[in-house]
């Protein structure tokens, strides 16, 4: 969970970073955001193949995403959302595992309504699985996981609800398209949830 952290503190950083080296771009905007959803993926049963027989529904994903939108509401942005508890016993070897979603890429967010914006988003990105093997240690630190990263595209989108000034909440939906995903049953995943947020730059 440290490691999750870590990265989430970093994407953080991330966002502010790009936020600040949009403040010169024109008709600029800065949307920061904290999620909550699940996954849903095709059954052990279903695993063909190479793949084995382990899916990836259930659980419950906590994250955070953000986004620059620099030019005709368009821009770029970036999301990272973790299986907040491990799953327990990987493939009956006693391993507990918690797969980690991120990418980053393109945004597209139109108004459609008074207080209310579409959202639609495409990018790449990897799946990382952390397997709770137990403590080892390299020369610089020790980690009690071992991590397998699978390259990822990722498509979707939400809609976005501003009930009170630059306050917004976006129910939305991600499809992951994870490459060779050897680990679980299938190739592709469904991420479903709502995020809050707040929009900095006016809307």
């Amino acid at each position: 969970m440290k490691q999750q952290l870590r990265i989430a503190m970093l994407f953080a950083l991330a966002c502010g970073a790009l936020a600040a080296f949009s403040v010169s771009a024109q008709a600029q905007k800065v949307d920061v955001a904290f999620g909550i959803s699940t996954v849903e993926a095709p059954g052990a049963s279903s695993a063909s193949g190479d793949h084995v027989p382990v899916s990836l529904t259930g659980g419950t994903y906590p994250g955070f995403s953000g986004d620059v939108l620099f030019f005709h509401h368009i821009g770029i942005g970036g999301e990272i959302f973790w299986r907040g508890s491990q799953s327990d016993n990987y493939l009956g070897s006693g391993y507990n595992y918690r797969p980690v979603f991120y990418d980053i890429g393109a945004v597209y967010s139109p108004k459609i309504a008074s207080h209310t914006y579409l959202e639609l988003d495409g990018g790449i990105g990897a799946l990382s699985s952390r397997f709770y093997t137990g403590t080892s240690c390299g020369p610089y630190s020790c980690s009690n996981y071992q991590s397998s990263n699978h390259f990822m595209g990722v498509v979707g989108g939400g809609l976005k609800f501003y009930p009170y000034h630059s306050f917004f909440i976006r129910p939305e939906a991600k499809l992951y398209l994870v490459n060779n995903n050897v680990d679980y049953s299938s190739w592709y995943a469904t991420r479903f949830g709502a995020s809050i947020g707040y929009t900095f730059g006016g809307r």
